[in-house]
């Protein structure tokens, strides 16, 4: 990476299960900068999403929303000169999660808080996008054992893994 004196604020991104958490521990301790993580275990409805995601979605997805945003606002009012920091998340992605889940109603309603909650997000420096095909996630996720996730299809994955394509294949926020 040469110099990382540009880099202040650094996104690995994919799918659950393709490794951002563990990309990002190594990164940040490789560059000695500050971790911003994802908290899924603080997300009460997250649990009862993977039991019956139609009416679990609204709830969890908007629980995901405000603590990204939280983090996010936390990130752009602390000292972004005082040095690097890494993130296993960024906002923007939050709504492929709500397109996927939500039904055009929910959506809609997701869309007028994510546009109060997401205006001042920061841009990351650099986007670290990670992809691992549909069964090489399923896996993974197992592997990890979050009971919540032991019930997580191979065809839900595969739709967020396309979701994510779709939405790199167009991105142009950050290199």
């Amino acid at each position: 990476m040469g110099s990382n004196e540009h880099l202040r604020y650094v996104v690995i991104e994919g799918p659950i299960g393709v490794g951002k958490t563990s990309l990002a521990r190594r990164l940040a301790d490789s560059l000695k900068a500050d971790l911003l993580l994802e908290q899924p275990e603080e997300n009460p409805f997250l649990p009862r999403f993977y039991e019956d995601p139609r009416s679990a979605a609204l709830p969890t997805q908007l629980h995901f929303l405000f603590q990204r945003a939280r983090q996010v606002q936390e990130l752009r009012q602390a000292d972004l000169f005082g040095g690097v920091r890494v993130s296993d998340f960024m906002l923007d992605k939050d709504r492929l999660f709500a397109q996927l889940n939500l039904d055009p109603h929910e959506l809609q309603l997701y869309e007028m808080v994510y546009e109060k909650c997401a205006m001042d997000a920061p841009s990351p420096d650099l986007v670290v996008y990670l992809q691992a095909p549909a069964d090489v996630l399923l896996e993974r996720v197992g592997r990890r054992g979050h009971h919540y996730e032991q019930t997580m299809e191979y065809a839900y994955l595969a739709r967020l893994a396309e979701a994510y394509a779709r939405f790199f294949h167009d991105f142009d926020q950050s290199p």
